[in-house]
């Protein structure tokens, strides 16, 4: 049970199927992407792919909100958009004999969403509440300054839900805007995983998909993180410090040294109990209950990035300790114990990562869409395995641009 790449042609416009056939339950689930249609996007109003995403979960004009939810739901079929940094998702999972249905279904929301004045207002509403809790949400907060400090002047330094003023001016012209551009054949992904042959699954995913237009595939554009090292401090009425930092890391979503990286900030930060972070800064000094790092590479941003919250009179020394950490990981690497331990756990836990179909497909997908073979996530475990001491040191010894850290402080 291996996922395969197949393809559809619709309107002469080849479309990417990652397939995976698994019958041991009646099941069928599939996720149309479309690339370059995330929140990286918005260019114009901050927030308007998220808030598109929630006009399209309204239904289909002629049956209303209500009425497309309660025909889904006597069918047992559930469906729902939504977007990332760089995808815009739309997700439909079903019983097996609940399949062509579903695929009507999906055609008639595609050809014809609850785009009117009063799913408008709706959806305003509910976006404008969540925005207003958020001002309360310190984790959200310091992790939403510290992208305008990374990012500043451009789309990702703004929130991907938006602002009370920008989701205020969303029209629905720029919904029916955004959805003409995104949600177009050339830039369609499909992802299905269950009991389904691949000739019937083409079949109706023909039909369902032939009513979007043709539309045109852009590149993402790529966005460099800020080595300033600069500092912010947001006052709030807190009871303990919010501290997120951050700095570039210079490596491209194709990147075949990727798997260093891995391993590198797995013993830095990612792994937890055991990482270095983790043990300096709460168990030798107990400073916070947690603290982590890790980096985000992807087509759009390569950063590295961390967090950890602490009492307010520890604020100043906790972040000495993080700089202090990272520094002395960058000049003197990891010892030969450190990268056993992590790849033991890295090599042991796989199955855990390919348990379910889900998994399996999105892994499949990961790697296709950045531009890497099928069996391209086996090799990297090829290489973690056999990866050496010398090789992983003087890779962390290259990335000295980690230690131009940006601070996003939260405190009373």
């Amino acid at each position: 049970m291996a996922a395969e790449i197949q393809s559809i042609e619709i309107q002469g416009v080849k479309i990417p199927v990652i397939y995976e056939h698994d019958k041991r339950l009646p099941l069928v689930n599939t996720q149309i992407v479309f690339t370059n249609s995330g929140s990286i996007t918005d260019t114009t109003k901050a927030g308007l792919a998220k808030f598109s995403a929630k006009m399209l979960n309204e239904g289909s004009l002629e049956m209303g909100a209500n009425g497309f939810a309660e025909m889904l739901e006597s069918k047992a079929i559930h469906m729902s958009a939504s977007t990332g940094s760089e995808t815009f998702v739309i997700e439909i999972s079903s019983l097996k004999e609940q399949f062509r249905d579903s695929m009507k279904y999906l055609k008639m929301l595609l050809e014809s969403p609850n785009f009117t004045k009063r799913s408008l207002d709706k959806v305003k509403t509910m976006t404008l509440g969540q925005i207003g809790q958020k001002e309360n949400d310190f984790d959200y907060v310091a992790s939403h300054t510290l992208k305008e400090l990374l990012f500043q002047g451009t789309v990702l330094a703004q929130p991907s839900l938006g602002t009370q003023k920008s989701v205020s001016s969303i029209t629905l012209d720029d919904v029916e805007t955004f959805t003409n551009k995104h949600l177009v054949l050339s830039r369609a992904i499909v992802v299905v995983g269950g009991d389904i042959t691949l000739e019937k699954l083409q079949k109706q995913l023909t039909k369902a998909l032939d009513v979007l237009g043709v539309g045109e595939a852009k590149p993402l554009a790529h966005f460099k993180a800020s080595d300033k090292a600069e500092e912010k401090i947001v006052k709030k009425e807190t009871q303990q410090a919010y501290i997120y930092f951050g700095s570039p890391y210079n490596m491209e979503v194709n990147n075949e040294e990727y798997y260093k990286a891995r391993v590198a900030t797995f013993i830095l930060g990612t792994g937890g109990f055991g990482s270095r972070l983790m043990e300096e800064i709460r168990v030798k000094r107990g400073l916070a209950y947690s603290a982590y790092a890790r980096v985000h590479v992807s087509k759009s941003v390569s950063y590295f990035n961390g967090y950890l919250q602490t009492k307010l009179d520890s604020q100043e020394e906790a972040k000495k300790t993080v700089q202090e950490v990272i520094a002395a990981f960058v000049k003197n690497g990891v010892t030969q114990e450190e990268l056993e331990q992590t790849k033991k756990f890295l090599l042991g836990s796989e199955p855990l990562r390919v348990e379910t179909m889900s998994q399996r497909l999105h892994r499949t997908f990961m790697d296709y869409y950045k531009g890497f073979s099928l069996n391209h996530s086996q090799k990297e475990l090829e290489k973690i395995k056999k990866l050496t001491l010398e090789d992983l040191n003087k890779f962390i010894k290259q990335h000295q641009e980690i230690l131009k850290l940006s601070f996003a402080i939260v405190t009373k």
